[in-house]
């Protein structure tokens, strides 16, 4: 796959707000370890291969398993992930998944019973900015280095 343009150097500006913005998500109140795990299943459901590759090195780099990260596309038919972990795989889907999914009830509602309100935003607002990049990514064709 060849790149069709560097992003960095053909917006700088637009780019630093998305750096910002990354930056922001990294000290809100959602757990580094999940993060990677929402930010890998995004990057999934976009098939954002650089990402995908990017947040399953980072998440190893903070213990993650070989396992699990196989795991998180079939999340649902796993057990290895832990009901708040579940929480946020399914709002995360819901929420990249708009169009097609308008974040039924059932989901918010699961999502309610493991974080609160400010969390729930903040995931939110994480979920956003991994489909921004990903976005990003997938339409200038940024692969994963080898």
């Amino acid at each position: 796959m060849t790149s069709r343009l560097d992003y960095y150097s053909a917006s700088p500006k637009a780019m630093k707000a998305m750096i910002a913005m990354e930056a922001l998500t990294s000290h809100l109140s959602i757990e580094p370890e999940l993060l990677h795990l929402i930010k890998i299943r995004a990057s999934q459901l976009n098939g954002c291969a650089f990402c995908t590759d990017m947040h399953s090195v980072d998440a190893r780099r903070l213990g993650e398993t070989d396992r699990r990260l196989y795991s998180i596309v079939v999340w649902r038919d796993s057990n290895f992930f832990n009901p708040r972990e579940r929480a946020a795989l399914a709002w995360t889907e819901s929420v990249t998944l708009l169009a097609d999914s308008h974040v039924p009830d059932d989901v918010y509602e699961q999502a309610r019973q493991h974080f609160s309100e400010s969390e729930l935003v903040d995931l939110t607002i994480a979920v956003t900015t991994i489909n921004s990049w990903n976005r990003l990514a997938v339409s200038f064709r940024q692969a994963p280095n080898a």
